[in-house]
């Protein structure tokens, strides 16, 4: 029997090999537990304001805005504001000279009388007048205008000597225009006298010659540029003795206490905004400055802005605005809905599948699904409105790329 009993060496043997097993198992164990351990990062349940906006750019611009075109080709006489002036109400901010003007208005004034007088002697059924004295007044305006050119020669060479003002110069020339208006429309009528009188005609060319007058009279009234409002003279192109085209920009000025923003924003967005809805506006040229505002006028049609089809609305600002000059490129961020006590989560804590929506709640150390109801949301945050309490810590992702899956065990490794 004593040979049935194990020797030293075979307890030994069996003792070895029992030790190797639990050491495996150990390790197996503590294998598997660090396995299925996943590292997570989360994030704890606040309430707190969740705003959802939109956001574009635009340009600023002013809500009383006045540009001064050039009337007429002709010098720039006279520019007595600089860029950056305040000016009154009334102010005379430049002048044209208005030789030319006064010229033309005073051709224009004479054509016009004859028009009148011919208009009436055609209503009238005409008027039986002697060749000889008709002929005679032709001759008389014939000489009438030669005394005026006269005139006129010798006052331009006494001025180019300084003999000679040029209001003097100016009035010769004005008589010089009336005589040769009289002299055409004697001559014209020389030539039509035996023509049969035409009322309709007549009565045209009375509205052409009434119209010629207003526009002559337009032109020299806005020779003189005076400022419509109290302002600001923010942009001058023009400069003093320069020859303008007609049409050319002179000035700008503006009311730049009230000023207001022209932006753009892209078609998916615009069912979005309402008017009243508060605007934020940003300029890169003061990176520390906000002005705020809110939506004055929504778009009334879709418009191609580069390559965008965007509409274009109005934001009034409600700061003051020193700083922001007319035509500056700015950002503009709407606020389209906002909601002050909200229970809310990052965006990446959400998940969507097959049309159910739910957020994965850490749980005793697991991953717990959870369906929810969202509400508000924007880029970064969402409105959870059921589903979880302020407090809850739920799962963002795991810090090794792994899925998150519900009842796995997990370790929150940054919140």
């Amino acid at each position: 029997m004593a040979n049935d009993r194990p020797t030293s060496g075979t307890r030994n043997i069996i003792i070895w090999t029992a030790a190797v097993l639990v050491v495996a198992l150990v390790s197996y164990m503590a294998h598997v537990a660090t396995r299925t351990v996943l590292q997570v990062r989360a994030f704890t349940v606040v309430r707190g304001p969740i705003r959802s906006s939109v956001s574009t750019n635009g340009k600023v611009q002013p809500v009383n805005n006045y540009e001064a075109h050039a009337p007429y080709p002709g010098l720039v006489k006279s520019l007595l504001v600089h860029e950056g002036d305040v000016v009154p109400a009334g102010k005379l901010l430049l002048t044209m000279d208005s030789v030319d003007a006064q010229t033309r208005l005073a051709q224009a004034r004479a054509t016009l009388a004859g028009a009148l007088a011919n208009q009436r002697s055609v209503e009238s059924g005409g008027v039986p007048e002697d060749r000889y004295t008709f002929n005679g007044q032709v001759e008389q305006a014939q000489a009438d205008e030669r005394a005026a050119q006269q005139s006129l020669t010798t006052l331009q060479q006494l001025a180019a000597k300084g003999a000679a003002s040029p209001s003097e110069v100016l009035q010769a020339q004005n008589r010089l225009a009336s005589d040769h208006a009289n002299l055409q429309v004697l001559q014209q009528r020389q030539t039509a006298r035996k023509t049969p009188p035409n009322a309709e005609q007549a009565r045209a060319e009375v509205v052409e010659a009434q119209a010629a007058v207003n526009g002559a009279l337009d032109a020299l009234n806005k020779s003189s540029v005076r400022a419509p409002f109290a302002g600001t003279v923010y942009s001058v192109p023009a400069s003093q003795t320069e020859y303008v085209q007609q049409g050319d920009k002179l000035l700008q000025e503006a009311d730049l206490t009230h000023m207001e923003v022209l932006a753009y924003f892209d078609e998916p967005d615009i069912g979005k905004l309402s008017i009243g809805q508060p605007v934020r506006v940003t300029w890169t040229g003061k990176p520390d400055e906000v002005w705020h505002g809110h939506i004055k006028r929504l778009p009334a049609t879709v418009v191609t802005y580069t390559t965008r089809n965007v509409g274009e609305l109005i934001c009034s600002l409600d700061d003051p605005h020193d700083g922001l000059l007319p035509d500056t490129n700015v950002d503009v961020t709407v606020t389209t809905r906002e909601v002050q006590d909200a229970l809310y989560v990052p965006r990446e804590a959400l998940h969507t599948e097959q049309g159910l929506t739910y957020v994965y709640k850490v749980v005793h150390g697991a991953l717990k699904r959870a369906a929810v109801q969202v509400g508000n949301l924007n880029l970064t945050q969402v409105q959870i409105v059921t589903g979880v309490a302020a407090g809850d810590v739920v799962a963002l992702n795991t810090l090794g790329g792994q899925p998150l899956v519900d009842k796995v065990a997990v370790a929150v490794q940054q919140q």
